[in-house]
């Protein structure tokens, strides 16, 4: 996933997958409040990594400073910026999500996109391609940068919720899913929504291809990092679909074989509601051409 990091920087990678996967579980299984108060013990780790934390403090904090001092010795100053801002999101994203957990609450499409942008991860991952990088913020700010950007956060999206949906549904955790929420606001079969998640996908990848053919010069060392920015980026989208296959995140042992089959059937779920049990087709990326009774609730990034 980042082909140019060295051992050190590579295991930084290595090291923010693992808190954050600490801290979703976390986030699953706690209040409220107490997420918020581990998104404060997070971010002030990260602000005062000099700092001893305190005693009894929860863990996270502790793994969270250990980890911000080796990427402070390996990373321009530019790239810590732009990571702090982007997990800063990302946490607070999370603790929205637990707040909608304890309430019980079923967001609109448009309104889940907003969190699920943040919760997803995807800009803190992304910023990893710019470690040794000082690109100047009119470069990243530009709007075709801004465009792939969108667009790799909304392929991930797609492909993460259709690819966690069984795992999710079975614990009774879906209410943050993308499948799950649009068959209930679209009266969807499960089927039907993963159908449509593939259309939108495909639209997507299109328009992404589309970006990178017009990526702007600058001229200089500037060309060569956002040439390497924007391949990270594509590489990041790709990689994360054969990390949900290869991980036994999603799919214990039979990742490879669903990747190869597109066939699964669903977990037994913890809910007593009726839901369909399959086989269901996932991650199946093939356009099947127009059709009008899908929602377009994805903004097309257009304009670059």
């Amino acid at each position: 996933m980042y082909p140019r990091l060295d051992r050190e920087q590579l295991r930084c990678t290595c090291d923010v997958m693992n808190l954050s996967f600490i801290f979703d579980e976390h986030s699953d299984i706690s209040e409220p409040a107490d997420v918020w108060n581990q998104v404060d013990i997070l971010m002030d780790a990260l602000r005062n990594p000099e700092m001893p934390r305190p005693a009894g403090e929860w863990v996270g904090g502790e793994i969270t400073r250990q980890f911000w001092i080796r990427v402070a010795g390996i990373s321009t100053s530019s790239f810590q910026q732009r990571f702090l801002a982007s997990w800063e999101k990302y946490l607070k994203g999370t603790a929205q999500q637990a707040e909608d957990r304890f309430r019980s609450h079923i967001r609109t499409v448009p309104s889940y996109l907003e969190v699920r942008r943040q919760t997803i991860g995807v800009m803190p991952s992304l910023a990893f391609f710019q470690m040794e990088m000082n690109l100047p913020d009119e470069v990243l700010t530009h709007p075709t940068i801004r465009a792939l950007e969108t667009l790799a956060v909304d392929l991930t999206i797609i492909a993460n919720d259709v690819l966690s949906y069984n795992k999710e549904q079975a614990s009774g955790d879906d209410e943050h899913n993308l499948i799950s929420i649009i068959m209930k606001e679209c009266r969807f079969s499960l089927q039907e929504a993963i159908d449509w998640a593939a259309r939108i996908h495909a639209k997507l990848v299109q328009q992404f291809n589309q970006a990178v053919l017009v990526v702007r010069r600058w001229g200089g060392p500037v060309d060569l990092d956002i040439q390497i920015y924007v391949d990270g980026i594509a590489q990041w989208v790709g990689a994360n679909v054969q990390w949900s296959f290869e991980s036994e995140r999603y799919f214990g042992k039979h990742g490879l074989e669903i990747k190869e089959s597109r066939i699964l059937e669903l977990l037994p779920s913890k809910a007593e509601a009726q839901v369909e049990t399959g086989p269901f087709v996932v991650n199946n990326l093939l356009p099947r051409g127009p059709d009008d009774k899908f929602p377009e609730v994805f903004e097309m990034v257009r304009g670059f």
